[in-house]
């Protein structure tokens, strides 16, 4: 059974789902996401023998949620992992992240070696870091309307988002989704992100009503800018990981995503996703899990969480 607390670290509170007892492990969720994401995950893990703690990243739910967008740079996120340990009384844990958690997990394990020792990834591969700004290298490509753009402006996503959070969540979580890379990673004229779409469709099977209600009325409750301000990061964090180009991640590592994620089969990633070993030389296991779309520790637990417990009880015993 898991509890939940308030934690403050790095300057800010952080709001966490705890369960278990043994080595730490620390579950960082994605946009628009929240530690409710590892809910299959947190009893799983803390029955195998770990110490789970999955908070709402800086900017969700009911953590802090610093009102200026600098305050979102992946030094500000890693850096709330970092306190969260020292906050627990630890000075060693293994870090999961899915999504927009997942480059904080990455960055956590190449920042600071000396406390991460061992990585997973689910849904986003480790960090490739370019030749330009992120942004800029969208623009030079005659690219205009990927959603990364449209999420740069503030209050024009917000606006949309939170026109109302029932139907956004319904779209983003239960129906488009990150199935389509064309349909849901490419924003078109006057649609907005959503689009067109309905929010009639039945849910999926592994989103119950009662699950969308609570992401719904959290992000009621917080708005949507703070996990907006990560994406308004994404150039700066181009720049203030210069003095890693081309660095690597030598603890052990695991990369979960599902087939159908438009992030390892879209713009962004399936060239990454054939070349983990460049990043990571200690790769332990790439699980590509047939069918599944982005949500893929909702949509596919058993099979992520075993995955899971094999790597960090290997990780663990190392």
């Amino acid at each position: 059974m898991s509890s939940t607390r308030m934690i403050k670290a790095n300057g800010v509170e952080l709001f966490v789902r705890e369960a278990g007892q043994g080595p730490l492990v620390v579950l960082c969720h994605g946009w628009p996401e929240l530690s409710y994401s590892w809910r299959h995950q947190i009893p799983a893990l803390a029955e195998a023998g770990f110490h789970v703690v999955a908070p709402d990243m800086r900017g969700y739910g009911q953590s802090s949620a610093p009102p200026d967008a600098a305050a979102y740079s992946i030094f500000d996120t890693v850096g709330d992992v970092v306190g969260l340990v020292q906050a627990l009384g630890e000075t060693r844990a293994m870090v999961v992240g899915h999504d927009w958690g997942a480059p904080v997990a990455w960055h956590a394990a190449l920042f600071r070696p000396d406390i991460f020792t061992a990585v997973a990834g689910l849904s986003v591969p480790p960090p490739f870091r370019g030749r330009g700004r992120p942004l800029d290298l969208l623009r030079q490509g005659g690219v205009t309307n990927f959603y990364w753009q449209y999420f740069q402006t503030p209050g024009v996503a917000e606006a949309e988002l939170e026109r109302d959070v029932a139907r956004t969540m319904r779209i983003v979580l239960g129906g488009r989704g990150l199935a389509d890379p064309t349909a849901a990673m490419f924003v078109q004229e006057d649609k907005g992100f959503l689009g067109h779409a309905g929010a009639e469709q039945p849910l999926p099977g592994w989103l119950s009503e009662t699950d969308l209600a609570y992401f719904t009325e959290a992000f009621r409750k917080s708005g949507f800018r703070g996990g907006l301000n990560w994406y308004r990061n994404i150039d700066r964090n181009w720049e203030l990981t210069a003095p890693w180009q081309d660095a690597q991640i030598h603890q052990p590592s695991l990369f979960i995503a599902g087939s159908k994620d438009a992030v390892i089969t879209g713009l962004i990633g399936a060239k990454r996703v054939n070349e983990l070993e460049r990043v990571l030389p200690n790769l332990k296991g790439r699980l590509i899990l047939e069918g599944a779309g982005h949500w893929v520790q909702q949509e596919r637990p058993h099979e992520v969480n075993a995955a899971l417990v094999k790597f960090l009880t290997a990780s663990a015993a190392q």
